[in-house]
């Protein structure tokens, strides 16, 4: 019995400290972080959503997979931007017909000696002059043939973008001067000028593309 007493003299303590302990790490730090987010970054903290025409058509955070000749390309992504299709068959594949490889995110890891990767960087810069006749192979910026490590980037490089636009131009119907616009409209210069680099976001590039273009919902 009097073991029985100390045993529960000693268990009181911890199952204290550990009941307080849950209220205040998984019960009160999340709601005060989450109260204050909205307050301070509500659009941060609701995920940045984009809206055309009274829908939410992405996320400033997220990219999006682009095959239509008149829209801004992104980055190459490993997981396509976890873009894909069901096909009648019930198979799911990525937006090229490749299948589907159930990560959400991330990058194929592959090192600079394989030759997966110089295959693959091969075939995009292909398929990139195919579709920019005018650019050389040797003017097309880094970041368009590097896919980022999360596979999600919203963002390339302002002459990532400025390259494009001729192209851009002959597919939409649109004059360059426009096409110059909207880029920097999206256009985000450095942190306090110092941290980073200037960065376009190509989803929101495109929406204001297709709204110019009077393009349906």
């Amino acid at each position: 019995m009097e073991h029985c007493k100390n045993f529960l003299k000693t268990l009181r303590p911890a199952l204290t400290v550990t009941l307080v302990l849950m209220l205040i790490c998984g019960l009160g730090y999340p709601l005060l972080m989450t109260g204050l987010s909205q307050i301070l970054f509500p659009s941060q903290a609701n995920g940045g959503l984009i809206s055309a025409d009274g829908q939410v058509v992405g996320s400033r955070y997220v990219g999006q997979e682009f095959t239509q000749p008149w829209f801004m390309k992104g980055r190459p992504s490993a997981v396509h931007y976890n873009t894909c299709q069901v096909t009648d068959s019930g198979k799911t594949l990525y937006l090229d017909g490749t299948p589907f490889s159930g990560p959400a995110s991330g990058s194929s890891n592959y090192g600079p000696s394989n030759p997966a990767l110089r295959q693959r960087v091969q075939d995009n810069i292909v398929a990139f002059l195919a579709a920019n006749p005018a650019v050389s192979r040797e003017d097309i910026p880094t970041d368009l043939m590097t896919a980022s490590g999360s596979g999600l980037d919203p963002h390339i490089s302002p002459a990532s973008a400025a390259i494009q636009l001729p192209a851009i131009a002959q597919a939409s119907g649109l004059p360059m001067d426009t096409l110059e616009q909207i880029v920097a409209d999206h256009t985000t210069g450095k942190l306090f000028g110092i941290f980073g680099e200037e960065v376009v976001n190509v989803l929101e590039v495109n929406i204001d593309i297709a709204q110019a273009m009077k393009l349906p919902k």
